[in-house]
């Protein structure tokens, strides 16, 4: 019943910049915390951002600095800007969504990803 949608993956060489955008959609009422994941292969998924529904963001120590995730409400769509990349940031990014369905039953949902590779 929500769909979530990634793009603005692609290949980029160290020191470069790309941007990720996650669009939801469906029957939706409420959007809680938006996340970015990622997974390389044969590594365990990891949370690289958060933010909550008042705008607090979180990151780990591994991208702190250099990521920095937004959203916009009205278009129920999480951002993930991303500076400074790395060849070991290389992975598919997937995003995260909490929220309430317009039933009000809650929902938790992922995207299918967008691949980052990242040259060095």
């Amino acid at each position: 019943q929500v769909q979530l949608v990634e793009s603005g993956g692609g290949l980029v060489q160290a020191g470069g910049s790309l941007r990720l955008s996650c669009v939801a959609s469906g029957s939706i009422f409420s959007i809680d915390a938006m996340d970015w994941y990622r997974q390389a292969p044969g590594n365990q998924r990891e949370l690289v951002a958060r933010i909550t529904n008042g705008g607090s963001a979180h990151y780990p120590d591994s991208v702190k600095g250099r990521f920095t995730i937004s959203r916009d409400n009205a278009k129920k769509t999480v951002y993930l800007q991303m500076n400074s990349l790395k060849p070991e940031d290389t992975a598919l990014y997937l995003c995260f969504v909490n929220g309430r369905l317009g039933s009000l039953f809650p929902f938790a949902s992922w995207g299918q990803g967008t691949q980052v590779t990242v040259s060095s």
